[in-house]
């Protein structure tokens, strides 16, 4: 704020409001005003400064300043004393979620000059939360000791009061994740699955995915809550459509993704059905229920390895003859440094219920290859060692599955991709399996065509929204999926390449009519000028060459393939020139097309409810499982080994008809 130097803005000594000693350390310039003297400006120590900025001065010209966050205005007590300020960042709607996570991970813990009872309690609370400590932690002795210690006006707290400090702290970061989700100018997609507990509770999983304001893709764990018993079609709809009304969301709903358990099927078609009166969804509901492409991809790998060839059974025992004994390792070994090999990559056994962990152990036989030809010459023992013949035959099932690999990869990653990335994936799944159709060898033959029946029982169910969500790609367009049409079918102009065009147009006509429009006041004050040009008529060829927002975007110059352009960015900065358009692609871009979301969070409430801490309540366990994302979202996920995700993911059983069984990765 500026200085002055107007005597009519200098105050009597006397009027200045007295202070504390403890508020001095929260003044950001405390001025002295005596007469005749200078002002003397303080330095900035308070820490709510930098969430404030100084705004000019009302009428009554007393200092003001505005909240970063949400714009509210103060009018700054005497001396710019900020406790005021500070009692409104606690309870700002716009306060992220995240600030007290991220004290927690900040380098210097964020230290403070003076002990705050109330800090220290929320801070004791989201260790609890962000360590998966028990309640009990807070009554250790030598916790207290320390506690003590460190500050000995510390008040020491029992495990029911924080446990009821955490439920008050939930229910407070609920209320800014609600306003977060209205405030959010997209609609949200959601993904869901069932999870059972170690004394058997099913427990629903709502993770909601959108596109924030600042066009950052944004994910968040709605609800981790019981579910009793029974696990129909009409139980899931039923409590999937509260839990929607209770986050206010029933209306801003794009997509659901769920995995292929036949009750999913039901409970969609019930929950489409009520959100449809409400006329709640886009184009009716056409791009509403997804399914899980992870698990669709382990349904097709499944189906093609269900008949293992005699060359992966013969790598399959040389990986259990090698780790037989010490012997024979140190003589793998030899064998490995005598070829000039890495010793420390090491062998893989699989699982053959996994069928990525045969093709990680295929992976790994193929580069010591030499090694097990060396010492099938040095250890006479050694009886499983492949032929040429089979060593070939080996190296095109790697290659074979590696593009499944990766696409899984890909569908499962914990970063969670905008949507525009999985058609080539999909699109080299399909192109993949039509060309092996045609190989020599009978076996991968065979294969190829098992998983292409069940790979085409589930393309239409996806293919079209994937299809979009590329189209909304610069550097790809229509011209992508026309080409890779053309690949498929032979020809261009194909009778799916149209149909994704129409669905393509239909949901941008959607869009487009619902933009807002001029009001009619706006419109009367415009004048009789106006009313003359809305009636001036266009010749017919005029009007044919009016083109809407869409189709002049497809007709720009595509941006090029190799270019390292973050989608994001692009349609925030175009947002202005294609508005109907890039709240369009707002919508599309975040559609999850895998449940990993929901599943990764199942591997914290298997930690939450382990066999120590099965008492827990349902509240309380939803309160640790959901406020843990709420405080820390992407830096639990980004420290997890993407492999240990990927085994979660791959070691379903797609069997179970029903979402209440237990999922095969639930006690991680």
């Amino acid at each position: 704020m500026e200085e002055t130097n107007n005597s009519n803005n200098v105050e009597n000594t006397n009027d200045v409001e007295i202070i504390t000693e403890e508020e001095v350390d929260d003044l950001e310039d405390v001025t002295v005003l005596m007469e005749g003297q200078k002002k003397k400006r303080r330095r900035k120590t308070s820490l709510v400064w930098p969430h404030f900025e100084m705004i000019s001065p009302g009428p009554d010209k007393k200092p003001r300043c505005k909240c970063k966050r949400c714009g509210l205005v103060y009018l700054v007590p005497g001396n710019y004393g900020t406790g005021n300020l500070k009692r409104h960042l606690e309870t700002c709607v716009r306060r992220d979620t995240r600030d007290v996570g991220q004290l927690l991970l900040s380098k210097n813990g964020g230290a403070v000059s003076k002990f705050e009872p109330d800090k220290f309690r929320e801070l004791l609370v989201a260790a609890i939360v962000m360590h998966e400590l028990p309640f009990r932690f807070v009554e250790y002795t030598a916790i207290r000791a320390i506690f003590a210690y460190l500050c000995p006006e510390a008040t020491m707290i029992t495990r029911n009061t924080a446990r009821a400090d955490l439920i008050k702290m939930h229910r407070r970061e609920k209320e800014k994740i609600k306003f977060m989700l209205k405030d959010a100018p997209s609609r949200i997609s959601l993904t869901s699955d069932l999870w059972t507990s170690v004394i058997t509770d099913g427990y629903m999983c709502i993770t909601a995915h959108f596109i924030d304001r600042n066009w950052v893709l944004q994910k968040r764990v709605l609800n981790f809550c019981y579910m009793p018993p029974p696990h129909n079609g009409v139980s899931l709809s039923e409590k999937m459509y509260n839990l929607l009304c209770e986050w206010e969301i029933e209306n801003k709903v794009f997509s659901l993704t769920l995995d292929n358990a036949s009750s999913n099927d039901v409970s969609v078609d019930i929950l489409r059905s009520q959100l449809s009166i409400r006329k709640a969804l886009v184009c009716n509901g056409d791009f509403f229920h997804l399914r899980c492409c992870a698990h669709i991809l382990n349904l097709i790998v499944q189906d093609g390895l269900k008949e293992i060839d005699i060359a992966i059974q013969k790598i399959r025992e040389s990986v259990k003859y090698v780790k037989g004994s010490q012997v024979r390792k140190q003589k793998f070994l030899e064998s490995v440094n005598q070829m000039s090999l890495d010793g420390k990559r090491g062998l893989r056994q699989d699982v053959p219920t996994r069928w990525n962990s045969t093709f990680l152990m295929i992976e790994n036989a193929l580069y010591y290859k030499r090694a097990f030809c060396h010492l099938e010459l040095t250890d006479s023992n050694y009886k499983n060692c492949p032929t040429v013949d089979e060593w070939s035959k080996v190296e095109k099932i790697d290659k074979f599955l590696a593009v499944f690999y990766d696409a899984t990869c890909a569908f499962s990653g914990t970063k969670y991709p905008t949507a525009n990335l999985y058609f080539p994936s999909v699109f080299m799944i399909y192109l993949t399996l039509r060309r092996q159709m045609e190989n020599e060898d009978e076996y991968m033959r065979r294969m190829a065509v098992q998983m292409l029946a069940k790979f085409e029982k589930y393309w239409l169910d996806f293919n079209v929204l994937l299809a979009i969500a590329v189209t909304l790609d610069p550097r790809y367009k229509l011209q992508f999926v026309d080409f890779c049409y053309k690949k498929l079918y032979g020809y261009s102009g194909s009778p799916a390449y149209l149909n994704v065009r129409e669905k393509l147009f239909s949901l941008y006509l959607e869009y487009a009519s619902n933009a807002p429009t001029t009001s009619a006041a706006t419109r009367k004050r415009g004048g009789q000028v106006v009313h003359e040009f809305d009636s001036f008529e266009i010749d017919e060829e005029s009007a044919h060459s009016q083109k809407n927002l869409l189709e002049l975007y497809l007709d720009e110059p595509r941006v090029d393939r190799r270019a390292n352009l973050d989608i994001l960015s692009f349609w925030k900065a175009n947002q202005f020139r294609f508005p109907e358009l890039a709240s369009m692609a707002r919508d599309v871009l975040s559609v999850p097309i895998s449940t990993v979301a929901s599943e990764s969070t199942f591997s914290v409430g298997g930690r939450v409810i382990d066999q120590f801490r099965s008492s827990l309540r349902p509240d309380t366990v939803e309160a640790l499982v959901c406020t843990r994302d709420w405080l820390y979202g992407e830096k639990e996920l980004a420290q997890m080994k993407l492999d240990e995700l990927m085994e979660d993911v791959m070691n379903l059983d797609f069997n179970k008809e029903s979402m209440d069984d237990n999922r095969g990765h639930s006690q991680d």
